[in-house]
């Protein structure tokens, strides 16, 4: 009997769990008596008959199945140019404006974007046990039609929000350390970029392939009720999953992790949800382009949250609008972010307001070796602006509304500090003598004011100064005020807009 081992590169491998999907494929034609993938090499070693298989018989149960036997570097190109748009975004539009408003769920909108996007990968891994779940059991109603697919459903996202706490609760364990803190985060988003770069087509961190301890788990026995199947989904074996449960340990919250968790979880809900009707599209080879795309959004998620990790880890990193400055000379930044101490009885006072618009100024300039007390005013807190962490002098400090000191002498060199999240940022500035410091002389060491990374809780107006409000026209405080007052300020206010073109029309 005639026998024939060939080596045939497979592409679009996005996990181990793929290489077992690619063996199923080709084991299933006649003559093929083995076949062994790897995910490391891209690659699978195919064992056949020549006299009842072909080559192209193989290749062709592999494209069917989902993957490429050839590579395509168009998207590999332009992947690196989303990344490279989508870092400069974060970093420069940072800047100028009070964008934290905004991007409050800004974070959760991108993992449930990225949910949606890798539920191509769900129903290529898991289409077969959602859909055997699926069925109807014989039920009359159109409920009982949809109700095994919904309880799977449901148990999915239970499954990978209860994860999600769990790991978020893992994390914040070890808050109370900031370097570990900072670890988790760094290893997250490592973490993270090799697993979109794997997803996306780059083979740069193929060999490194990392698996979480409980993603070994695997389910022998099938539970009677999709719910409890759905629940078992979450601990199989999945790359974009174990992405996305670092990322919730790297939050070092129960709350945060769960609802990021969450939102991944309701954007894998729809495909999965309609994956009969959808079974004759997925083939096609546009899906394969959008799980590239959602590889290169688990790629800046990795990049973001390793910032964040650096950032609390006490590494100044320079965002684009800070260099920017520097390079063109744009003073406007620097002048706004940067203040120096003042001294007081043998002692430098540097202030800080920690507001809506991050913290002002984030640049501080000190002199070495003269005791220091920096007030921090607690205006308005948050989330994410309400702890401050000074990696270099193991400060780790929620701060109160109103007056916030903290006292220190600096020895030399700079002294970087950002919020608990590491999304603000800011820098003290160690000199050896202050009266030759000009704050008005652009610095790119100093971070853009309000350099927050997408996600960060605050509540201020786009676009406005929260340490100057426009006075009304009525009084800065309307309880103070009589009544028949505001009704004359108002009357005089509307004669004043409608008679307004009237006396401009005999200018």
């Amino acid at each position: 009997m005639k026998s024939r081992k060939e080596k045939i590169k497979v592409f679009d491998m996005i996990c181990v769990s793929c290489e077992l999907r690619v063996e199923k494929a080709v084991k299933r034609l006649n003559g093929v008596r083995n076949a062994l993938a790897s995910f490391n090499d891209e690659s699978v070693i195919v064992e056949y008959n020549p006299d009842l298989c072909s080559l192209e018989n193989i290749k062709d149960a592999i494209r069917v199945s989902g993957y490429s036997t050839e590579s395509s570097s168009r998207y590999k190109i332009a992947g690196m140019f989303v990344i490279a748009a989508a870092v400069i975004l974060i970093g420069s539009s940072s800047s100028g404006i009070d964008i934290n408003s905004r991007l409050n769920g800004a974070t959760y909108f991108v993992l449930f974007l990225v949910g949606i996007l890798t539920s191509i990968h769900c129903v290529g891994m898991c289409g077969g046990m959602a859909l055997s779940q699926s069925v109807n059991k014989g039920g009359k109603s159109k409920f009982d039609s949809i109700k095994p697919a919904a309880l799977y459903n449901a148990g999915r996202v239970t499954s990978y929000t209860v994860l999600g706490g769990i790991v978020g609760g893992l994390g914040s364990v070890f808050s109370l350390s900031i370097s570990i803190k900072a670890g988790l985060q760094i290893f997250a988003g490592i973490f993270m970029i090799i697993m979109g770069s794997n997803m996306s087509g780059y083979s740069l961190f193929k060999r490194f392939n990392i698996r979480l301890p409980w993603s070994a788990c695997s389910m022998k026995k099938k539970p009677r009720t999709p719910f409890l199947v759905g629940i078992l989904n979450g601990l199989m074996p999945c790359g974009p999953l174990q992405a996305m449960q670092l990322y919730a340990l790297g939050t070092g919250s129960i709350l945060k992790s769960s609802l990021s968790m969450l939102m991944f979880s309701l954007g894998t809900v729809p495909l999965m949800l309609g994956f009969g009707a959808v079974s004759g599209i997925l083939s096609r080879g546009y899906t394969k382009t959008l799980l590239k795309f959602s590889g290169i959004l688990v790629i800046v998620l990795g990049i973001v949250m390793g910032s964040r990790g650096l950032a609390l880890a006490g590494v100044n990193i320079p965002t684009v609008s800070t260099l920017a400055a520097g390079l063109y000379g744009n003073k406007t930044s620097a002048e706004s972010s940067a203040g120096k101490s003042t001294l007081k009885d043998g002692v430098q006072i540097i202030k800080m307001t920690a507001d809506d618009s991050g913290y002002i100024p984030n640049g501080l300039y000190v002199q070495k070796n003269v005791p220091v007390k920096w007030i921090i005013d607690g205006k308005a807190l948050n989330s994410c602006n309400g702890q401050i962490i000074v990696p270099s002098l193991n400060i780790q400090r929620n701060l109160q509304a109103g007056e916030n000191i903290i006292e220190f002498t600096p020895k030399g060199g700079d002294i970087n500090f950002s919020c608990g999240m590491g999304m603000i940022r800011g820098v003290i500035k160690v000199v050896d003598d202050i009266s030759t410091v000009d704050t008005s002389k652009p610095d790119s060491s100093i971070p853009a004011p309000s350099s927050g990374m997408p996600g960060c809780s605050m509540h201020g107006a786009q676009g406005e100064d929260s340490t100057t409000k426009a006075p009304s026209i009525y009084s800065t405080d309307l309880s103070k005020v009589e009544t028949a007052r505001l009704v004359r300020k108002a009357e005089k206010y509307i004669y004043a807009i409608e008679h307004a073109p009237l006396v401009n029309s005999f200018a």
